[in-house]
């Protein structure tokens, strides 16, 4: 198997979780931009292989099957670094909205892949929308300082609360694109039960 630039910029994403967290809990004043430098840096690995992907067409099946497990990787690694700093019960409820709704979309796509399907579901406008407020709120939260006077912890607050409810939109999105199929699986398997 060949390893396209894109799949090395994937890989490196899943590097840099164990250094993710090392920043995080390191005992140094600097230890919040350290994590949201590499919290950032990761970020825009996503952007840069996907981009790279589509301009050169360095398309592979590893690399499809990696950058959306990396993205998750991250993504709850940062969630459950951030709750663990600051537990709330708002705190906990967003986060685990959004990694419960990655698990579930995970699942159905695997499953409509499964019936060759995979196409209905699709990565939506909303899904990429919820992205970018999610690694927003993530990095200002992962920094939870404030800056210049703002307060970037509490600003964190609100956008991770709207990437939450914009999780939950697209996961009803992609549940409505793929409803047809589960219906007519279930009417199948009703159907071969009762011949």
């Amino acid at each position: 198997m060949t390893l396209t630039v894109p799949t090395w910029l994937t890989l490196a994403r899943i590097a840099l979780i164990p250094v993710l967290v090392a920043v995080y809990y390191l005992d140094v004043r600097w230890s919040n931009l350290a994590a949201t430098v590499v919290f950032v840096a990761a970020s825009l690995t996503d952007w840069l292989d996907g981009w790279i992907a589509r301009r050169y067409r360095m398309f592979s099946r590893f690399g499809a099957f990696l950058d959306p497990v990396a993205d998750k990787l991250m993504v709850s690694t940062a969630l459950v670094i951030t709750v663990q700093h600051h537990h709330t019960v708002w705190m906990a409820l967003w986060a685990s909205v959004i990694i419960g709704r990655e698990i579930a979309v995970s699942a159905l796509r695997e499953w409509m892949a499964e019936l060759g399907q995979r196409a209905k579901v699709a990565v939506a406008l909303v899904g990429k929308i919820k992205t970018i407020v999610q690694m927003v709120a993530l990095a200002f939260l992962l920094y939870r300082a404030p800056l210049l006077g703002i307060p970037v912890f509490v600003i964190g607050e609100w956008l991770l609360a709207a990437a939450a409810l914009l999780t939950l939109w697209s996961g009803f999105e992609y549940l409505r694109a793929a409803w047809p199929t589960l219906r007519a699986d279930e009417a199948c398997g009703a159907n071969e039960k009762n011949p």
